[in-house]
C-alpha cells in the first residue's frame, strides 16, 4: 500500500473526495445523471501554524471534517428536497430577515454545535453515569474504567445498528464503502476502473469509524490513570479531556494510514472490523460516482506512474 493523501466521505447519494486543498462532491441526481461540484477548502491546520503541531492538529482536523462534511451534505441534500410549492412560515421569514445571506452558515453552525453537545452527552457522559451504578459493587477504579469503556463501545455499536435500518443511511453506508474501495484500488496500484474498485476492500485504516473506536479505547487508558472522587468531577474530566484523547487518537490513525508495519496493522484490526458496521458493498452506479469524485481532484494515473511503474501492464 502506498499513501496517496486523498480522503473523503459519503454524502446523500454521493461522495466527497479531498486532495490537499481541493475537494469534489459527486452526486447521483434523481434523474440518474451525476453532478460534480469542485471547490477549495484550506484547513485550520494550514491557516494557523500552532494548529498543525502533533497532538494539537487532531482536534482541528476533526473540526475541518465536520465543517466540510456539513457543507457537502447540505449541497447534496439540495437535489432531494421536496419540490412542492409551499409558503415559508413566520419563523422561516424571521430567520431570513435576521441572518439574510448568512442564514445557511448560521444554521450549519447551530447544527454542528448541537451535534457535538449530543455526541458528548451520549458517548462520554451517559456511559459514565451507567457505569456509576456498578461502583458500589466494583471497588477497583481500573475495572470501572474498563466497564465504562465497554458501555461506551456498546452504545456506539447499538446506535450504528439502529440507524443502519433506515434506507437512506444504508445507502450512505454503501457510498461509504465505494469511497474506501476507490482509495484502496489506487493505493494498491490498480487502474481506477469499476471492476478493479469492486474487487478492492471496503475497509481502510484512515477511516473515521476507526478514529472513533480509537478514541473510545484511548479513553479507557486515560481514565484508568486519571481518578477523581465525585461523579461531577468525573463528568468534567470526561469533557475536558476530549481534545487530549482526540489528539492522541488522531496521531495513531495518521501513523496507521502511512505505515505497513505488522504491529500497526494488528492494532488497526479492531477499527477495521468496526467498519463493517458503517460500510456496505456498493453497486456499480455508486462506484461510478466515487470514480468521478476521485478524478475531479486527483491524477491517479500520475500517482500510479510514480509509485507503481508498469501498472498499465498489470
Amino acid at each position: 500500500m502506498k499513501y496517496s493523501g486523498i480522503g473523503g466521505q459519503a454524502v446523500i447519494e454521493g461522495i466527497m473526495m479531498k486532495n490537499k486543498d481541493e475537494y469534489a462532491t459527486a452526486v447521483r441526481k434523481p434523474d440518474g445523471e451525476i453532478e460534480v461540484s469542485k471547490d477549495t477548502y484550506v484547513s485550520l491546520t494550514e491557516r494557523v501554524k500552532l494548529f498543525s503541531l502533533p497532538f494539537i492538529r487532531g482536534v482541528f482536523s476533526f473540526a475541518d471534517s465536520m465543517i466540510l462534511g456539513m457543507r457537502t451534505l447540505t449541497w447534496s441534500a439540495g437535489f432531494f428536497e421536496d419540490d412542492e410549492d409551499s409558503q415559508p412560515g413566520k419563523f422561516e421569514l424571521w430567520l431570513d430577515k435576521v441572518f439574510g445571506e448568512k442564514l445557511e452558515a448560521a444554521l450549519m453552525s447551530v447544527v454542528m454545535v448541537f451535534s457535538v453537545v449530543m455526541a458528548i452527552g451520549i458517548f462520554m457522559v451517559l456511559p459514565l453515569l451507567l457505569a456509576n451504578f456498578f461502583r458500589r459493587f466494583i471497588p477497583s477504579a481500573t475495572v470501572m474504567a474498563v466497564l465504562e469503556g465497554l458501555i461506551r463501545i456498546g452504545i456506539f455499536i447499538t446506535y450504528i445498528k439502529l440507524i443502519s435500518r433506515m434506507e437512506d443511511i444504508r445507502r450512505t453506508f454503501m457510498y461509504h464503502g465505494a469511497e474506501h474501495k476507490c482509495i484502496n484500488c489506487i493505493e494498491h496500484g490498480l487502474e481506477l476502473t469499476v471492476d478493479n474498485v469492486r474487487k478492492s476492500s471496503k475497509q481502510h485504516k484512515r477511516c473515521g469509524t476507526s478514529f472513533l473506536l480509537i478514541v473510545m479505547v484511548i479513553s479507557i487508558l486515560f481514565f484508568m490513570v486519571i481518578r477523581v472522587d465525585t461523579v461531577w468531577l468525573r463528568i468534567v474530566s470526561r469533557i475536558v479531556l476530549i481534545p487530549v484523547i482526540a489528539g492522541v487518537s488522531y496521531e495513531f490513525l495518521r501513523l496507521a494510514g502511512r505505515s505497513d508495519s505488522k504491529i500497526v496493522d494488528f492494532l488497526s484490526r479492531p477499527g477495521m472490523w468496526m467498519q463493517n458496521l458503517t460500510t456496505k458493498e456498493p453497486d456499480d452506479g455508486m462506484i461510478q460516482v466515487a470514480i468521478q469524485a476521485v478524478e475531479s481532484v486527483f491524477d491517479w494515473k500520475a500517482y500510479l506512474d510514480e509509485n507503481f511503474p508498469g501498472w498499465e501492464k498489470g
